[in-house]
């Protein structure tokens, strides 16, 4: 079976390392050149099963360059729909979801405990596409399109968002003699937790026990801060609003507690002595407790 992956950014070149390390011949292929160049699609080669690695964006452009109607198409982003992507010239079609964050500078090895999520159109593609990911991981689980982008969005809540915060504390200790490295015990147990209990029974810290003093002192910290990376509103806002979404759904909605972003324009206000000009983020509003 010959197999080809269209695009060799971070999710192509990983995926053709982990097939070559199981001893399946992959033949990668770059795909930005698809779109530009049309030299560049005499690169395409003839396969049983072309995997497309491209961005959101370009992936139903680069899909429309390979005629192959007898072949299996697979792409693998989190969120495009399979019949969005794959028009009746390709019948036999599906996504294969590996559910990790990929790199070109630190390719992965172990693919055993990566979940992969797959769809197929009909029965054999299904069959086709389980099986292909089993080489690699047999955590496989056979999802439809509203699972697979709820676990993308939960991703990037988990993965994505996290790194930011993680790049806003070192922001905060920058100019401190306390090294970011301080916080790794903290982290590491934080993840810990998770992996034995429902991450509400675990939240933690001052929004959660309704310290408002510490909070509003933590955003004056804040806004003082000079930051290379973030300006100062993103870092205050970033730390009231997540604030708030603690403090709403341990301690009730907005209408019976406090906007801790309204608490300190009030504050900057009156030291002040007028209304100050900067971005106010909308309130959080959550539905009433029933």
């Amino acid at each position: 079976m010959k197999i080809a992956i269209i695009g060799a950014g971070s999710v192509g070149t990983n995926l053709h390392h982990a097939f070559e390390l199981k001893g399946i011949h992959t033949e990668l292929v770059h795909g930005r050149p698809l779109t530009a160049d049309p030299e560049a699609l005499k690169a395409i080669p003839q396969a049983d099963v072309y995997i497309y690695t491209i961005a959101d964006h370009a992936l139903c452009e680069v899909v429309t360059k390979v005629d192959a109607p007898k072949a299996l198409h697979i792409h693998t982003s989190g969120s495009m729909p399979l019949d969005v992507v794959f028009g009746k010239d390709k019948p036999h079609a599906g996504v294969m979801y590996f559910f990790q964050s990929f790199s070109r500078h630190a390719l992965i090895d172990d693919w055993s405990n990566i979940p992969c999520f797959y769809e197929g159109r009909s029965i054999d593609d299904v069959a086709a596409i389980c099986t292909l990911a089993q080489n690699l991981t047999s955590h496989v689980y056979d999802t439809t399109q509203h699972d697979r982008e709820r676990v993308h969005v939960a991703g990037v809540f988990a993965n994505n968002y996290v790194n930011l915060m993680y790049r806003m504390a070192k922001e905060v200790l920058k100019d401190t003699s306390v090294p970011f490295e301080v916080l790794f015990p903290l982290i590491d147990l934080t993840a810990a937790k998770v992996h034995t209990h429902d991450p509400r029974e675990v939240q933690t810290g001052p929004a959660s026990r309704a310290d408002i003093p510490v909070i509003m002192h933590h955003a004056s910290v804040l806004f003082g801060l000079d930051s290379e990376q973030f300006t100062t509103q993103d870092l205050t806002y970033s730390y009231l609003t997540l604030a708030q979404a603690i403090y709403n759904s341990k301690h009730g909605n907005p209408e019976d507690g406090v906007s801790f972003i309204d608490l300190l324009t009030e504050a900057l206000e009156e030291l002040n002595g007028k209304r100050q000009n900067h971005p106010i983020p909308a309130r959080i509003h959550r539905k009433p407790r029933e």
